[in-house]
């Protein structure tokens, strides 16, 4: 587990953590120079199980209250620490908000400086037991032992160890078989090694030789994937940690300068970056006014930083105290994990604790922008079991779907639990895996919404090209959408068929008893086209000239055109030229036997075959090409074989 100190400045974390771990956390030169904690600090302590904790001390000042948040991003365990000659101050209560606010669930109070207490007195040590019972009352500390230690004698550290060990006992797990995701707080080089960064892994486990990425990719750097040269745990050598463990990671193949924190670890292929957020926001009571819709303020999420407009979904104003649905537009991308705490901080600070004015958790990544009114669509989240997750991110991925792997990023499900998910879903009718090679799935209602849009736009071409036999397979796929899935796209069309609403022929799909219909002028009409092409033989008008001699439209020509062609009565060699079809099946036959007799024939040969000009004989000659009756060999054809 990870223990993360909390409280004012000058009020002893960092010499606390000292006398309990031996390390002093202060590592920087300025850090020495000014006696303040400027930057987080990392240490290690045995508790009385056996088990080894990390610990994060974190800085007390208000000015770096950012670095703080960063630090408590991955806490289970909070030391809330408080000054016995002083008592509770502006930043006892922040960190205090904070670390509520960012969901840790126990820790201990550990009232340092206790060498002092006699010489204050009892009234005043029984004004800050009043002070502290007051703060805590309503939060996680409520009932939490209170520990008077000294870090200068070393009275009261071993209670305190005791009572750390204790509250250990009562956290859960973290998610070790969720997506791999490990906040990045330091990053630097170690010359032969190369690039190592630190943090605390908040999902998953990660070992030597994985695949990573880091998230967000940089501007003209490489995404990824990196590989996992090496891990250490508390200093030593490790091929694998789990969920709650501090690491410091050697990555190959990044440079140290393009990491920095606020980016995330993850496993290559895991988890997307996102400039969006579905979140559920609580306002402190503390706040002194309520919370305005589309208000601009600092997101801390893990160790990332980065403005973000908050647009309540459903509410004018959100007052202190009070929960609500939101969406997060982020300034610039951060990798995210579905139920990850975050903090929300204001410009200006509230009286007498900091500028921390909100926070929540995530409840989806990468979702759209969500319009007012949207929180019907997020709400489901909020109560949502495995498999109401997993049919939620599936409805809102539409035509698209997730692959199984984009599921397991999104939802945050284990493999096994999601697996048995879309097990249990597919067996409903719920979901369909439509690519078994690359997992993926769409919702059936999805699906069902594809099906209904297909037969209204075969009902639309129909009544709107009713002399079209059917409407293409490639042109019905491009109407629905360009992006839809072709193994998708004909599940849709073989459903409909099996269904008897559809009917498919070769390459044209058409509604069950629809197709070709023509008036009774039409078809007069194209009586006497095909009468005007039987007569002409092998010299046929153009399409311009036939439409002048009918007296039709180009537009309506063209139509019976396409209709002679689909009834076989008509073969359309050039965009100016159609021939009756029985005329061009004897000049085949014919071109066939002589080149058979004589195995080759010149542009005048096949002149003097067809009897006609050159107008004619050069589509023709063409036409036979693309037919592969004949092979072009310099100025001869030949048969083709076959």
């Amino acid at each position: 587990m990870i223990i993360g100190t909390a409280g004012h400045i000058d009020h002893g974390k960092t010499s606390l953590v000292k006398a309990l771990t031996g390390i002093d956390t202060d590592r920087l030169p300025e850090e020495k120079r000014r006696g303040i904690t400027l930057e987080l600090g990392f240490a290690h302590l045995p508790l009385d199980d056996g088990q080894v904790a990390g610990v994060v001390d974190v800085p007390g000042h208000e000015r770096f209250v950012k670095a703080m948040a960063a630090g408590a991003g991955g806490v289970d365990l909070a030391v809330l620490v408080v000054a016995a000659d002083e008592g509770v101050m502006p930043q006892t209560r922040e960190h205090l908000d904070i670390c509520r606010l960012l969901g840790v669930k126990a820790g201990v109070v550990a009232l340092t400086k206790s060498d002092l207490l006699d010489a204050l007195g009892d009234d005043w040590r029984a004004l800050v037991e009043a002070d502290l019972a007051a703060l805590t009352a309503g939060t996680f500390l409520e009932g939490a032992p209170v520990v008077p230690v000294s870090s200068r004698t070393g009275a009261g550290l071993g209670d305190l160890k005791t009572a750390l060990s204790r509250a250990g006992t009562t956290l859960p797990e973290r998610p070790a078989e969720g997506p791999m995701f490990l906040p990045v707080d330091r990053a630097f080089s170690i010359k032969g090694f190369g690039t190592v960064v630190t943090g605390t892994l908040l999902s998953g486990t990660l070992a030597v030789d994985d695949a990573v990425a880091l998230l967000p990719a940089q501007a003209g750097g490489r995404a990824g994937p990196f590989r996992v040269r090496g891990v250490q745990v508390h200093g030593q050598p490790v091929t694998r940690v789990e969920a709650g463990q501090r690491a410091a990671v050697n990555v190959t193949g990044v440079e140290t300068e393009d990491v920095h924190r606020g980016m995330v670890l993850t496993r290559a292929g895991e988890l997307p970056e996102t400039s969006m957020l579905d979140v559920e926001l609580t306002l402190l009571p503390a706040a002194e006014a309520p919370l305005a819709k589309r208000r601009k303020l600092l997101l801390h999420l893990g160790t990332a930083q980065v403005e973000a407009t908050v647009a309540l979904l459903d509410l004018d104003t959100l007052a202190p105290g009070e929960t609500a649905l939101a969406q997060l537009r982020l300034q610039s991308p951060v990798g995210a994990l579905v139920g990850q705490r975050f903090i929300l901080r204001g410009s200006r600070a509230l009286p007498g604790r900091g500028a921390t004015v909100a926070g929540g958790r995530v409840l989806s990544i990468t979702p759209p922008r969500r319009r007012r009114g949207a929180s019907a669509v997020v709400r489901p989240l909020l109560e949502a079991d495995a498999a109401g997750q997993v049919a939620w991110l599936l409805r809102q991925a539409g035509y698209a779907g997730l692959m199984q792997t984009e599921l397991f990023g999104r939802s945050g499900l284990g493999p096994k639990v999601l697996a048995r998910t879309l097990e249990l879903l597919g067996a409903k009718g719920q979901v369909l895996l439509v690519d078994r090679e690359k997992r993926l799935y769409v919702s059936h209602d999805v699906f069902e919404g594809l099906r209904q849009r297909s037969l209204a736009l075969l009902a639309a071409f129909h009544e709107r090209e009713p002399m079209r036999e059917g409407l293409s397979r490639e042109e019905l796929r491009q109407r629905l959408s360009a992006q839809l899935d072709a193994r998708l796209f004909q599940r849709v069309v073989q459903a409909l068929v099996d269904a008897g609403k559809v009917e498919s022929e070769k390459d044209v799909v058409r509604l069950k008893g629809r197709g070709r219909t023509l008036t009774l002028g039409d078809e007069a009409a194209r009586t006497r086209l095909a009468a005007e092409l039987s007569a002409a033989g092998l010299a046929p008008p153009t399409v311009t000239e036939l439409a002048r001699k009918l007296g039709l439209s180009p537009e309506k020509l063209q139509e019976l055109l396409k209709v002679l062609v689909a009834q076989g009565t008509g073969v359309r060699v050039s965009e100016e030229l159609c021939f009756d079809a029985n005329a061009l099946a004897a000049l085949r036959e014919r071109l066939v036997a002589h080149l058979r007799e004589q195995k080759e024939i010149t542009t005048q040969g096949f002149k003097d075959l067809v009897g006609q000009s050159r107008k004619f004989i050069i589509p023709l000659s063409e036409y036979f090409d693309r037919e592969k009756v004949t092979l072009r060999v310099g100025d001869k054809r030949v048969l083709r074989r076959g």
